[in-house]
């Protein structure tokens, strides 16, 4: 039938359980009240007492519900970074936060001399090598020509 054809005559709805579409497809109704709806070209999947809406709908699954499987955590694996043991990582994990800042500021007192000591060498070695080529400090070094805007 197209879709905008007039309503089935009223002899189709006869308690008979059967129902033929141009005798070609035949349907077997379990009621009226089914074979009315679907004369009426109802969707079952809108229809709540059917199976079809129940399961459309996801009706009667508590048993399924109450068993749902729960993922096991994954847990985190310590593993060594760049040439650091695990033991080592673990002892800094563990250690305090003053303890973290003392060894950090020891480490920067330690740079900073170390640089301290490497300047002063270099200015010692300026200051023979300026005094073996002439008895005179070495002049500055002359400035390149300014080209204009870059």
């Amino acid at each position: 039938m197209p879709p905008h054809s007039s309503p089935p005559p009223r002899a189709a709805l006869s308690p008979d359980p059967f129902f033929s579409l141009l005798s070609v497809q035949q349907f077997l109704f379990i009621n009226r009240k089914a074979k009315s709806l679907a004369l009426q070209r109802k969707r079952a999947a809108k229809i709540a007492w059917t199976t079809t809406y129940r399961k459309a709908h996801k009706k009667d699954q508590e048993a399924g519900v109450a068993r749902k499987k729960r993922r096991s955590t994954a847990r985190a694996v310590v593993r060594p970074i760049a040439g650091v043991s695990v033991e080592v990582l673990a002892k800094r994990r563990a250690e305090k936060p003053e303890a973290r800042k003392a060894t950090r500021e020891a480490a920067i007192r330690e740079v900073k001399e170390r640089s301290k000591a490497v300047k002063a060498d270099k200015a010692a070695q300026r200051a023979a090598a300026a005094g073996k080529k002439t008895g005179k400090a070495a002049p500055a070094p002359a400035k390149p020509a300014a080209r204009g805007k870059r």
